[in-house]
């Protein structure tokens, strides 16, 4: 019987994270909002690999320096939120690990890779237009640290933690 899926997310400073899971638990629908805010690298990795997976991201980070992401935009996503990031270096690394992972890559984790933080989904698209005005009002491009990498498996909502790899800098 196959493993439910694994998730990959950048691990963020702690100043960011607290900003932006702080904002994803006051604009996120309540009842939806079942993870903590996050930035995926991929959405679906095969969980009966685990094991090969987690040995290939210990061995990356291990020479991986914290990575600067400039947080450059807020976008409208039809129906929420999101913080646009950029960062040469973390497309980089996403990009070393999707060669490696290419065989069990789906289609959304094949298609370009656009970083960004949700902290509004699954709302009015009115309800998200408010909160973009409201945001984009007092947004000031900026930069944030990526620390390392956090593995998680899929379950249906939730997400278990199932690794955390820091940069060897970190």
């Amino acid at each position: 019987m196959p493993q439910p899926p694994l998730i990959l997310t950048l691990e963020l400073d702690e100043a960011a994270f607290a900003e932006f899971d702080g904002q994803r638990r006051r604009y996120f629908p309540p009842a939806l909002n079942k993870i903590p805010a996050h930035v995926t690298l991929f959405h679906h990795l095969p969980g009966e690999e685990e094991r090969g997976i987690v040995e290939t991201l210990a061995a990356e980070v291990r020479a991986q320096a914290p990575l600067p992401v400039a947080v450059a935009s807020l976008r409208f996503i039809g129906r929420g939120v999101a913080y646009g990031l950029d960062s040469p270096r973390l497309s980089a690394l996403r990009g070393r690990l999707a060669a490696t992972f290419e065989p069990w890559l789906t289609p959304q984790d094949r298609q370009g890779y656009r970083p960004h933080v949700t902290v509004q989904n699954k709302v009015a698209p009115e309800e998200a237009r408010a909160l973009h005005r409201e945001l984009e009002a007092a947004f000031v491009p900026r930069e944030i640290t990526g620390i390392g990498l956090l593995l998680w498996r899929y379950l249906g909502g939730p997400w278990e933690a199932r690794g955390r790899f820091p940069f060897g800098g970190a």
